[in-house]
């Protein structure tokens, strides 16, 4: 497994071959549609990310000391942007998680080029995967 500088390194380096927005915005679709199915039965309040605009699921799992996310979503850019942030943190332990400044989404744009209901939504899904992290600590 790669280490979680390099994952994030390969992120920004992914997103900086697009020159344009609505480019990395096709690249975050993209993202949403690869993300594995999620249980329709595991679409439970408990489950749902307060914050967001649309309905984001997000479910964890411990095994072997890292933490696994599974998660979905209603919007598809919402749903990429899930994807992105557990195709980073999926699989970490809960102190590499808790102990990262999620400085990546800033290094690719992402927050800045989200409408202001998107952003909070962000906003929210990296405050609940540090929270998770935070209680398995």
């Amino acid at each position: 497994m790669k280490s979680l500088q390099e994952v994030k390194e390969a992120i920004v380096e992914d997103f900086s071959t697009y020159d344009e927005w609505l480019d990395k915005y096709e690249y975050l679709i993209e993202l949403g549609k690869n993300l594995s199915a999620y249980p329709e039965e595991k679409k439970t309040d408990d489950r749902l990310i307060q914050g967001c605009q649309s309905r984001v699921w997000l479910d964890s799992e411990v095994r072997d000391g890292r933490i696994w996310f599974t998660a979905d979503s209603d919007a598809i850019i919402t749903k990429g942007i899930i994807s992105l942030l557990i195709s980073v943190y999926s699989g970490r332990t809960a102190s590499e998680i808790y102990g990262d400044d999620f400085g990546f989404i800033t290094e690719i744009g992402l927050k800045e080029n989200l409408s202001p209901t998107r952003a909070n939504g962000l906003a929210s899904m990296i405050a609940r995967i540090k929270t998770i992290a935070e209680e398995n600590l």
